[in-house]
């Protein structure tokens, strides 16, 4: 048999917990000069209780091509991704009206 989620009630396959916590997630992005005039994107604002932040950050880096890590409830990419990083959040289930992008160095 398989295991049951316990939150929705659900089957692990068919649960939804993950898609609901998605759209509810107040996400911001910020660009930020760090040492030496390295530029890196931050994005925070997601529960970590209710999304893998590893898991997040892994599909991030792959799809940006750049490096990174999760760490202290934020995800830190390297580099300037100010202009895909929205889009790339909405094809991974966030909702449009949640995600909000500070471009300011």
């Amino acid at each position: 048999m398989s295991d049951i989620c316990s939150t929705c009630g659900l089957p692990k396959e068919l649960c939804v917990c993950e898609t609901i916590a998605k759209e509810s997630q107040k996400i911001s992005v910020d660009i930020v000069k760090k040492k030496f005039g390295k530029i890196s994107t931050i994005v925070s604002g997601i529960n970590e209780t209710e999304i893998d932040l590893k898991e997040l950050a892994k599909k991030l880096k792959s799809k940006l091509a750049c490096g990174g890590t999760a760490k202290d409830g934020h995800i830190e990419l390297q580099g300037n991704h100010g202009k895909e990083i929205r889009a790339e959040l909405i094809k991974l289930g966030f909702s449009p009206d949640q995600v909000e992008v500070n471009t300011r160095k």
